[in-house]
């Protein structure tokens, strides 16, 4: 059963100066496919589920609608949806990645109008900035923000921002560029890294929209037993959905759905959103605790202390996320979430770059690494730990990427 929100609330997007939800309807779950089709090879089931979920989100109250010209069949299926569902509050976003050849990035633009059969477009997010590069193809004289820009002098384009996995101090100074309007990005309680995204965000005024917190959040629809017992009374995505709109800088978090039903702790989350000061920090210090007991105060507050980034590193081993990930299992036992993660790495690209420790006592010898390693003071014990991950799980098979 849904949870029954009388007014569905919402927050000033930032500078945009629009009224947005704070749940949005994620786009890149309830498409059919991720390899682009015509509209006639949709299964008529397919598009009925996602137009149920649109005439659901419409009548709850969710009128931001978010998806990107790489999901696959998304653009599509909602172009055909939007028509049997209309919305006069909609808010409509879509996401294109940067090129190095402007004219590309307007193709593409081109042909997400058509797929959305859309007049206009609320929100363009210049789609996966995680590379210096991807900002300079962006806002150097004659790149894709001049032609984003152009659409928008037509009145085809509303508010420009920028969707990101890129290093915390690149989203910084694209955000201090003022060159956007918004920002989507990765933020919720396991992964807290981007707090200095924040703040930067709120100085300029920028919307906040959380990409994924369900899923990049930790696998929160699927949680582990021992995550289960440590946040109860709450639900693990009713926790994390709270302690992401208990700050105020964050403005809307993303809910990709594949079924009406999935909306149910979300809504149950924004029905607690006024206790959420007294309902937190019970569970976060519980948390915190299981932390400190399975891996010890002084490895939490050092761990990483002194440790090389990935492309400074023997075989390209992204230490500091691997041994966040060692202690995402071994404090809450995330096991499954840890599991898809470490397999991404090594075939993520920029998306989550560097490679897992599988090719550690292989390619990469211990010695080697261990002049890496000569500013922390935890060098033995990482990489024991790397090879604890390699053992349990070498040779996994990658996952899709969630963007």
């Amino acid at each position: 059963m849904q949870e029954k929100i009388t007014s569905f609330p919402s927050r000033r997007f930032g500078r945009t100066e629009l009224n947005i939800p704070i749940l949005s309807l994620g786009g890149m779950r309830f498409q059919q496919s991720w390899t682009d089709m015509d509209m006639d090879q949709i299964s008529e089931e397919g598009q009925h589920n996602l137009e149920e979920i649109l005439k659901f989100s419409v009548k709850s109250g969710l009128h931001h609608v978010e998806t990107a010209r790489h999901y696959g069949t998304s653009e599509l299926q909602l172009g055909c949806g939007m028509q049997q569902i209309p919305d006069l509050k909609r808010i409509l976003q879509t996401k294109i990645p940067p090129r190095e050849d402007p004219s590309q990035f307007e193709s593409e633009l081109e042909l997400s109008f058509s797929n959305l059969q859309c007049k206009k477009l609320d929100l363009l997010s210049i789609h996966g900035l995680n590379l210096p590069e991807h900002l300079d193809q962006t806002i150097r004289p004659g790149g894709c923000l001049e032609v984003a820009r152009r659409w928008q002098d037509r009145g085809l384009v509303g508010h420009i921002g920028f969707s990101t996995h890129g290093p915390t101090d690149l989203i910084v100074e694209t955000i201090e560029s003022n060159a956007f309007d918004y920002v989507n990005l990765h933020w919720y309680f396991i992964f807290q890294d981007n707090e200095p995204a924040l703040a930067a965000a709120s100085k300029f005024d920028l919307g906040v929209f959380i990409i994924s917190p369900t899923d990049k959040g930790g696998h929160l629809h699927t949680p582990s037993e021992k995550f289960i017992k440590l946040c109860s009374p709450l639900h693990p995505i009713v926790f994390n959905d709270l302690f992401c709109l208990s700050d105020e800088r964050v403005h809307t978090l993303s809910v990709g759905v594949s079924k009406t039903e999935d909306f149910a702790l979300h809504f149950h989350a924004v029905s607690l959103l006024e206790k959420a000061h007294q309902l937190l920090p019970e569970v976060q210090q519980r948390l915190f605790n299981a932390a400190k007991e399975e891996l010890g105060h002084e490895w939490i507050s050092t761990w990483k202390e002194g440790l090389p980034s990935w492309d400074r590193t023997p075989g390209k081993i992204n230490i500091p996320i691997l041994m966040w990930l060692y202690n995402l299992e071994k404090a809450w036992g995330m096991e499954s979430y840890v599991k898809a993660r470490y397999s991404l790495l090594g075939s993520g690209s920029h998306w989550f770059p560097g490679a897992n420790s599988d090719c550690l006592d292989c390619e990469v010898t211990e010695d080697s690494l261990k002049e890496t390693l000569i500013l922390s003071p935890w060098s033995d014990e990482i990489i024991q730990r790397l090879r604890e991950l390699k053992n349990k799980f070498q040779g996994e098979s990658s996952h899709r990427l969630a963007n």
